[in-house]
C-alpha cells in the first residue's frame, strides 16, 4: 500500500510520516514548504515540493506514483490569521481541496483521510462534543475546514470517493525520538509559547482572557499528543480501505485542561519558573471544546496512549530544549 501525505513536512503531517514509515508503508509527500520543513520529512519517504492548488503540479504526483490513499494535511490553520485574511484561508483550504478532489478523481484514487477540525463546532451547545453536535464555526479557519467536509460529501455520492474527517482538538507533543517536533513561525500554539519562556526566548507567557466561564476564568482545551493523532490517521486508511462508508470522527482525550493548568504542567515537566501575565482575550475564542472520541474508539478501535499532560509537555521539551530555534541549524 502507498500512502501520499499532503503537507507532510508540517508539525502534524511530520508525525504522520513517521508513524506510516515505521509500519512498514510505503510513503510519499508532498508540501509546498510554506509552513513545512523539508528537514521534517522522514528520510524513506519520497518527497515532492508543490502546491496542491496546482493542478499539474498533483496531477504530476498521481502519475508518477500509485497511490491508493489520500492523507490531507495541506492547509492553513491560524484561527486569528483566518479572521484578519479569510481569503487566504478559503484559497488554500478550500480551492486547494477541489483541485485535489478533481485530480483524485481524474486518477481514479477514491479514499481521503484528513485533518478537519474542532473548530467546525463553534461554541458548543454542551460538553463533550459528539459528532452529531451542530456545526456553526465562529472563525473562517472553521469554516473553511466544513466547507471541505462538506465538498468531500458530494463528491463521494457523486463520484464514490470516500472519505474520512477526522475533527480534533488541540495536538501537541513530539516524537518520542527527540527529532522532529513543532517548529511554527510565527508560533501560535499555547504550549511551544509556553516553553519559549524557559527557554529564554520570550519573558512571559501571555493569559489571553482571564473571564471566560471556566473553572478558573481561562479557556479549556482538549489536548491530543501527535502521536495519537497519527495513530488514529492510520486506522481511519484501514477503515476505508476495508470498504467502509464516509465517515466523521473527533479526536480528543476527553479531559479538558485550562491555560493555567497547562502552565503548571509545564513548570512541572520543565522544573523551571514560567512567568505569566494577563491578555486580552482573541477574537473567535470558544470559552470550552472538549470532544467526546467514543465514536473513533468504539468503530476505529483508537485508545490515545498518551494521558497524561506532563508526559505529553515533555515530549515536547525533549524536542524544544534540543531544538530551540526549531529546524534551523
Amino acid at each position: 500500500m502507498t500512502i501520499l501525505v499532503l503537507g507532510g513536512a508540517g508539525y502534524i503531517g511530520s508525525h504522520m510520516v513517521y508513524e506510516l514509515v515505521a509500519r512498514g508503508i510505503d510513503t510519499v509527500v508532498a508540501d509546498n514548504l510554506e509552513t513545512g520543513h523539508r528537514e521534517a520529512v522522514h528520510p524513506q519517504a519520497r518527497f515532492y515540493q508543490g502546491d496542491i492548488r496546482d493542478r499539474a503540479f498533483i496531477d504530476s504526483v498521481f502519475e508518477k506514483e500509485k497511490i491508493d490513499a489520500v492523507i490531507h494535511f495541506a492547509a492553513n490553520s491560524l484561527v486569528a490569521e483566518s479572521m484578519t485574511n479569510p481569503l487566504k484561508y478559503y484559497d488554500n483550504n478550500v480551492c486547494g481541496t477541489k483541485v485535489l478532489l478533481e485530480s483524485m478523481i481524474a486518477h481514479d484514487v477514491k479514499k481521503i483521510v484528513f485533518s478537519s477540525t474542532a473548530a467546525t463546532y463553534g461554541e458548543p451547545e454542551r460538553i463533550p462534543i459528539t459528532e452529531e453536535d451542530k456545526t456553526s464555526p465562529i472563525n473562517a479557519y472553521g469554516e473553511t475546514k466544513l466547507a471541505m467536509e462538506k465538498m468531500m460529501k458530494w463528491t463521494d455520492r457523486a463520484h464514490g470517493l470516500k472519505y474520512v474527517a477526522l475533527r480534533y482538538f488541540n495536538a501537541c507533543g513530539a516524537h518520542e525520538s527527540g527529532a522532529i517536533g513543532e517548529a511554527h513561525s510565527p508560533e501560535s500554539h499555547l504550549i511551544p509559547l509556553i516553553l519559549q519562556v524557559p527557554l529564554g526566548k520570550r519573558e512571559h507567557i501571555s493569559i489571553c482572557g482571564q473571564d471566560y466561564d471556566t473553572k478558573d476564568g481561562t479557556c479549556v482545551r482538549d489536548y491530543i499528543h501527535v502521536m495519537d493523532l497519527a495513530q488514529a490517521h492510520v486506522l481511519a486508511v484501514e477503515y476505508l480501505m476495508k470498504g467502509n462508508e464516509s465517515n466523521v470522527f473527533n479526536l480528543g482525550s476527553g479531559e479538558g485542561y485550562s491555560v493555567r493548568e497547562i502552565v503548571d504542567a509545564a513548570r512541572r515537566a520543565t522544573g523551571l519558573p514560567i512567568k505569566e501575565e494577563p491578555a486580552d482575550r482573541r477574537p473567535g475564542d470558544p470559552a470550552t471544546l472538549i470532544a467526546s472520541s467514543q465514536k473513533a474508539r468504539t468503530i476505529l478501535g483508537w485508545k490515545p496512549q498518551y494521558t497524561d499532560m506532563e508526559q505529553i509537555i515533555a515530549s515536547a521539551w525533549k524536542w524544544h530544549s534540543t531544538h530551540p530555534n526549531g529546524y534551523e541549524k
